[in-house]
């Protein structure tokens, strides 16, 4: 059972809910690129299958591409669960997993529920593993009631990283529903915009040699300096064409994250590699930015005599936007009290959005509570997103 501290009391009015939530932070469901620390979300996806169906719901898992039970270290899976039939409907989304964390800088077990001072303690309290309990309470208002349209519970692997999970619902048509929520913490103020990210390498070959006599060489990380300095003028060029006020930071931004390159002073460098992201704003294509960065790299390389091999870190995620006039826009506005606004944080919502259904993204907590140690859900945002969650299944699925 959960654990209490000291200050405020365990709420009795919701016991289940925290059950739940225990048994979800005490199954890590890890996401990393770093194979050492990644793990399963599978027992994460099982326990949920099996509470929307004492619920009453259909459950589907399907796992991700290139894990199999074979390697359950790293197996993942993703759940459909729905109630109800018929078109319309909607779609309550969220991702399993958590960020892989430093356990020594935690004053609780990260992997089990400590409510202390009126808060609720633990590896994805916040982010975002509450939103899923929290659906469970919000239900059990309609036990016995025939929805109208479905309510269908979506829950994803590995969007800490790749955002795999969501992909591979998306390939396959599904789910269907007339809009969707996404649960990640936003204070229940509906988020209609983000930005999108890419992050992308660039690795320079040429011929290192002594460094007496640079002429018989070609030197990887001399023309890496001269591929920054094209990037640092491509980013000046993307901050004049694209702004939208909406956003905090208004335009979109490259970052130059990290750089390799050479083993020692005395030698011509011959491989350097480059690392960077850009944040995108709505109207910018993935592909079209990679061309860009294509026609202004390639250039630069065959004018220093090394080959250049431009690779995504991973595919992207596309800028998020939905018109603030939108009927499931003012609907959350209205249920929640809160004007819509946009954030700085990727979520899946494009990736739904794609799928031709009106998406915002709507949780409890606040995102400055993600990703950190004592990571937590304040208490006293249980009952307001519960009620929101009830109102939203009411007004589209009954």
């Amino acid at each position: 059972m959960p654990a209490t501290g000291q200050g405020t009391e365990m709420p009795s009015s919701f016991p289940s809910l925290l059950k739940h939530l225990d048994a979800l932070i005490s199954r890590p469901s890890v996401s990393s690129a770093n194979p050492a620390l990644d793990t399963s979300n599978a027992p994460v996806i099982e326990y949920l299958a099996q509470c929307f169906r004492d619920l009453g719901f259909s459950t589907e898992i399907i796992q991700s591409p290139g894990t199999t039970a074979a390697t359950a270290g790293n197996l993942k899976l993703n759940l459909i669960a729905t109630l109800g039939s018929g078109p319309g409907g909607l779609v309550l989304a969220g991702h399993t997993d958590t960020v892989p964390l430093d356990e020594a800088l935690w004053s609780v077990n990260p992997f089990r529920l400590t409510e202390k001072d009126g808060k609720l303690y633990g590896l994805g309290s916040t982010d975002m593993k509450s939103f899923f309990p929290l659906i469970m309470e919000a239900m059990s208002a309609f036990q016995g009631m025939k929805l109208k349209q479905p309510l269908i519970v979506l829950a994803t692997a590995d969007e800490e990283t790749s955002m795999q999970g969501a992909r591979t619902i998306a390939e396959l048509g599904r789910p269907k529903a007339r809009c969707a929520i996404i649960g990640e913490p936003t204070g229940m103020r509906p988020i209609h915009a983000h930005k999108g990210i890419m992050m992308e390498s660039i690795d320079l070959l040429g011929q290192s040699g002594h460094s007496s006599n640079p002429a018989l060489w070609h030197n990887a990380l001399e023309a890496m300096h001269s591929v920054i300095g094209e990037l640092i003028a491509f980013r000046a060029d993307l901050q004049q064409r694209y702004q939208n006020p909406i956003f905090s930071i208004p335009r979109p931004t490259l970052n130059l994250g990290c750089i390799h390159g050479g083993d020692n002073p005395n030698r011509i460098c011959g491989q350097c590699r480059l690392e960077f992201d850009i944040r995108l704003l709505p109207g910018m294509e993935i592909d079209a930015m990679r061309e860009e960065i294509r026609a202004r790299v390639l250039p630069i390389a065959e004018r220093f005599g090394v080959a250049a091999t431009l690779k995504p870190l991973f595919s992207g995620l596309p800028a998020f936007w939905t018109a603030p006039d939108n009927e499931l826009v003012r609907t959350a506005e209205r249920l929640t009290g809160n004007s819509a606004a946009s954030v700085a944080f990727g979520t899946e919502g494009p990736l739904l959005q794609k799928l031709g259904m009106d998406t915002i993204i709507l949780g409890p907590g606040d995102i400055d509570q993600a990703h950190q140690p004592d990571e937590y859900l304040a208490l006293d945002r249980v009952r307001p997103c519960i009620e929101v969650l009830k109102d939203l299944i009411r007004h589209y699925c009954l």
